[in-house]
């Protein structure tokens, strides 16, 4: 069956670079390809479904491996399974760069496409909220960071189809570690403060508090207090 999605795709690829995806029928694609019908339908839903790669089977393979990690391997976690999909798309070679063409001048196959990345965000954040604090902040954070390793993984893969960057790896070990260090960052500049707290102070009093500290400027004054 492999084999002979491949001779489909590679027919109706062709010919949408011949006569254009719009007047580019089924029936066309399957004469060109050799198959029928039938056979076609059991390995595309539609003419559209030929334009892209099975999601279903990358999406089970990122999901593999965010599934494999703990929260002190969450990060490592996500840019592995970015990875993951990233170069599938490289190894595709002329055929993505194809796809890309399709895709950005046929408004029906943008918007599928849209979709498509759509559901990897989703997948990511519903692991990557888990990993961080279940407050409002921690929650932000995680939304932010989705979208920013999907953002990130676009940008590098959008660029390599356009010719501009010719050595990917390095490109996306780049933008992966930029986006990292984005959320692993810590003011190491800041001078440090100790707060004593009672015992039974509960975690999202203490969140409440420090983010109340914070917007009135409390902790510098209470660390000025503390020193004199």
């Amino acid at each position: 069956m492999a084999e002979t999605t491949e001779v489909i795709q590679e027919a109706a690829f062709r010919l949408f670079a011949q006569r254009g995806y719009a007047d580019t029928s089924v029936d066309e694609i399957v004469a060109a390809a050799g198959v029928s019908r039938s056979t076609f339908f059991r390995a595309f839903r539609s003419k559209e479904s030929v334009i892209f790669p099975d999601h279903d089977r990358l999406l089970a393979q990122v999901e593999a491996r965010l599934a494999s990690s703990t929260q002190s391997s969450a990060l490592a976690a996500v840019s592995d399974a970015v990875r993951l999909v990233f170069f599938h798309y490289v190894a595709e070679g002329d055929r993505a760069r194809e796809r890309y063409r399709l895709t950005s001048t046929v408004p029906a196959l943008r918007e599928r496409e849209l979709v498509g990345v759509s559901r990897y965000q989703r997948l990511f954040r519903q692991y990557v909220t888990s990993w961080f604090p279940s407050s409002e902040a921690g929650q932000l954070r995680a939304e932010l960071f989705s979208a920013g390793i999907v953002a990130a993984h676009n940008r590098v893969l959008r660029r390599w189809l356009r010719g501009e960057e010719m050595d990917p790896h390095v490109e996306i070990d780049t933008a992966l570690t930029t986006v990292r260090e984005t959320f692993e960052h810590r003011h190491q500049d800041m001078e440090p403060v100790v707060v004593v707290l009672p015992a039974s102070m509960k975690t999202r009093d203490l969140e409440a508090r420090i983010r109340e500290w914070a917007s009135e400027g409390a902790v510098e004054k209470q660390a000025d207090s503390t020193a004199t």
